[in-house]
């Protein structure tokens, strides 16, 4: 909902000050709001580069007539490119640069999606689960790019269960189970409150899936 691919039937949504309840995903994304996927969405019959390029924000040569006009877009098109490939590298993914996304593994696939959503250049990013399915040593490459990009003034917002990541990167947690808010706090509050506890570890309750 916070990123438009759901409506809300109730409350708003607010925004960098702005009442965005309504917002479809493509006017959130160019307000600085930016999600990734549990299940990555690259554009698979893409190269990598493409990948990146297609992301970034106002482009001119994406006009019918400016598209034209090499002038109006050749500078600001070799600029991107150049922006993308600085996060190639960053991501340990320039040796890919010209390969089909479909072909790369499912870790590089969460890199290249990461890299993807910072072309962007968001305010806040929003991600699913960013550690699901990624062997650990790539987890650890992630989860440092990722302290990176908090530190450098994005602001992260993401849905984990690995208490490991949420200790890593978080500064303040909300659990919930069932739909319900159980619990707030930091991470280190989180893990020692019985409720919690209880969701996750069955000690009394019935909740069976505390997300």
């Amino acid at each position: 909902m916070l990123t438009g691919f759901q409506r809300a039937d109730a409350g708003r949504i607010h925004f960098d000050g702005r009442d965005v309840t309504r917002w479809p995903p493509h006017r959130l994304a160019r307000a600085g709001m930016v999600r990734t996927f549990q299940l990555t969405r690259a554009l698979q019959r893409m190269t990598v580069l493409d990948n990146l390029k297609l992301a970034a924000q106002g482009q001119r040569g994406e006009g019918l007539l400016s598209a034209l006009v090499p002038g109006r877009w050749r500078t600001q098109e070799a600029e991107i490119e150049a922006r993308a490939d600085d996060l190639l590298v960053r991501f340990g993914l320039a040796a890919r640069r010209d390969d089909y996304a479909g072909t790369l593994s499912g870790g590089q696939r969460k890199l290249l999606e990461l890299a993807r959503a910072l072309m962007v250049e968001p305010s806040l990013l929003l991600l699913d689960e960013p550690a699901a399915g990624v062997n650990r040593a790539l987890c650890e490459d992630l989860l440092d790019h990722l302290e990176v990009v908090r530190d450098t003034g994005t602001t992260l917002l993401f849905v984990e269960h690995d208490m490991d990541v949420v200790a890593r990167i978080s500064d303040w947690v909300l659990c919930m189970a069932q739909g319900a808010l159980i619990a707030e706090g930091t991470a280190e509050d989180i893990v020692a409150n019985p409720a919690v506890i209880d969701a996750y570890l069955g000690t009394g309750g019935d909740v069976e899936d505390p997300t």
